[in-house]
């Protein structure tokens, strides 16, 4: 028997995949931009014309039943190519700018600074960056028409094409005027958690504390008010309250190598965690040769970044890995001394 596709159909196994992919009609209303009740509505029908359950619901989960998993790997499939075949019609007709979505702290701070260099040899192509953290997978970057990002993580793709391009270093890291209005602080173990400035959104998926609890566990130090400093969603939001003399923040060297060389900001400790974390440049299979081109230059920027970051490491004369536990004597020249 054939079954036709009707537009009730398409909008009952749209809701259904959506649901299946975020296991929670809420995160599926919010993709599909309707109300939780519309996307519960729309799947019940799909059951009822079906006339089989395709979840399981209870009130912590929703889980596909096997016959839901199965239809929703079906879908998957089916609408990854539906959207990769009209994203590359789409491009025949008309080649625009290429679209590449990128975390926004690292986009303000090395990416956009060093974009001049890349225009100067790649004239002919387009580019919008657009700024955002979102965890990425083939069927969202073809259903968004995201053709390239770069995303700072632990890296784990599956269905991408991703490629570590800088890795990347934990320091605390604070003003020289909030360095000398603390005279306190010698050592990781005279850190209170009021003077701590979070990232609290580091990564998507990462907690709040990760990147602070990392580095203080390497360094042999337990902050028993962690969590009472200030938070922010944007690395770089931490960074500016650091500049601005309100704390110590964790500070990443892609993004305050250029603050510490010019003395905007102190290298606290001189103790350097590898972050587990590094940026990648990620895109969906088949990119196009503007896309190529992208990746190769960000190749090229992030290892001449890497050397001149190494390099500074290497002359500071301080910078050690946690290794070995810090002392209680002072690690950084305090203004005036």
């Amino acid at each position: 028997m054939t079954t036709t596709l009707s537009s009730s159909l398409l909008a009952w196994l749209r809701c259904f995949e959506t649901a299946a992919r975020h296991h929670s009609f809420t995160r599926a209303a919010e993709e599909l931009c309707v109300t939780q009740g519309a996307v519960s509505q729309q799947v019940k029908q799909l059951e009822q014309w079906l006339g089989r359950p395709l979840f399981v619901r209870t009130p912590r989960a929703l889980t596909p039943t096997r016959e839901g998993e199965r239809l929703r790997l079906v879908l998957r499939e089916s609408f990854e190519a539906i959207a990769g075949a009209l994203s590359q019609l789409r491009r025949r007709g008309e080649a625009g700018p290429v679209s590449l979505s990128c975390s926004p702290s690292f986009a303000m701070r090395w990416l956009t600074p060093r974009m001049g260099s890349f225009f100067r040899d790649h004239a002919d192509i387009g580019l919008r960056v657009q700024g955002e953290f979102q965890a990425l997978d083939r069927g969202r970057m073809l259903r968004e028409g995201i053709d390239a990002a770069v995303r700072f993580d632990p890296g784990a793709y599956r269905d991408v094409h991703a490629r570590r391009f800088l890795d990347e270093w934990l320091l605390p890291v604070a003003s020289p005027a909030f360095v000398a209005a603390h005279p306190e602080l010698r050592c990781p173990a005279d850190l209170r958690g009021e003077l701590l400035l979070h990232d609290a959104s580091p990564w998507d998926g990462a907690g709040e504390f990760d990147e602070w609890g990392a580095w203080l566990e390497q360094a042999g130090v337990t902050v028993p008010d962690l969590t009472h400093g200030q938070r922010f969603n944007l690395s770089q939001l931490a960074i500016g309250a650091a500049l601005a003399g309100q704390g110590v923040a964790m500070g990443r060297t892609a993004l305050v190598l250029e603050d510490l060389q010019a003395g905007r900001l102190v290298d606290l400790f001189g103790l350097h965690l590898p972050s587990q974390a590094a940026y990648y440049f990620v895109s969906a299979q088949g990119q196009r040769p503007e896309v190529a081109a992208i990746e190769a230059w960000l190749v090229t920027e992030g290892a001449a970044f890497g050397a001149q970051r190494d390099q500074w490491r290497k002359a500071s004369g301080k910078a050690r890995t946690p290794a070995t536990r810090p002392s209680r004597t002072p690690r950084t020249r305090r203004p005036g001394q």
